[in-house]
């Protein structure tokens, strides 16, 4: 079997299933920063990352940002599949977090695989689920977090994601994905600092 087949294995599904997917995506690499799809954008193909992540933002009116969610390996991004099947345009913009691998389904290959096969059906609806309580989680924290909470529980997450206590991370960045102004976040980093809960260095943040 394919190597890069083996490594799609993140959910559970049937041999048959896998193989059908090696066989209809078409296979990419991505670098940090790629931008894999715009707002707006017509959806042809839906993306499943194998390898890497990817970071899913809105943008408002104002041209402010915010992260959403972020998709690993083995995940899709529910957005993309509804947008997809009821050909619709792009909500979201999504970016590649780390160097990423993801295979691109046609989007008339969803609606086959699910009438063919009952596990591709759950895995759609598992992933819908788990977007829902992220999606409610980022309302939370809008709603009644501090932006320093906010920022906090941000860089944790990156951390988790990467693997690493040491971020390389712009303060802009950061400021985009909470939809505040790069001032305000470098003011709450050094605050931060200060606490003793991160160090900061030229492009990069370290959890202590």
């Amino acid at each position: 079997m394919n190597n890069e087949l083996i490594n799609f294995t993140a959910f559970q599904s049937s041999p048959e299933l896998r193989e059908k997917l090696y066989e209809h995506s078409v296979i990419r690499t991505f670098s940090e920063g790629d931008v894999i799809l715009q707002e707006n954008a017509n959806i042809y193909a839906i993306p499943i990352v194998v390898k890497g992540s990817i970071r899913v933002m809105r943008t408002e009116e104002d041209g402010r940002e915010i992260l959403l969610y972020y998709i690993r390996a083995g995940e899709s991004c529910i957005m993309s599949f509804l947008g997809g099947m009821h050909q619709e345009s792009s909500k979201i913009k999504a970016v590649v977090e780390e160097e990423a691998e993801i295979y691109f389904l046609p989007v008339d290959k969803v609606n086959l695989f699910i009438k063919e096969y009952p596990e591709w059906l759950d895995y759609i609806f598992r992933l819908y689920h788990k977007r829902f309580e992220e999606l409610l989680e980022v309302v939370n924290a809008v709603a009644f977090k501090k932006t320093d909470e906010r920022l906090l529980q941000l860089l944790r997450k990156k951390s988790e994601l990467t693997g690493a206590a040491t971020l390389r991370i712009t303060h802009e960045q950061l400021a985009n994905e909470l939809g505040t102004a790069r001032v305000v976040v470098s003011r709450l980093l050094k605050q931060l600092e200060d606490a003793g809960v991160v160090t900061l260095g030229r492009n990069k943040i370290t959890l202590m």
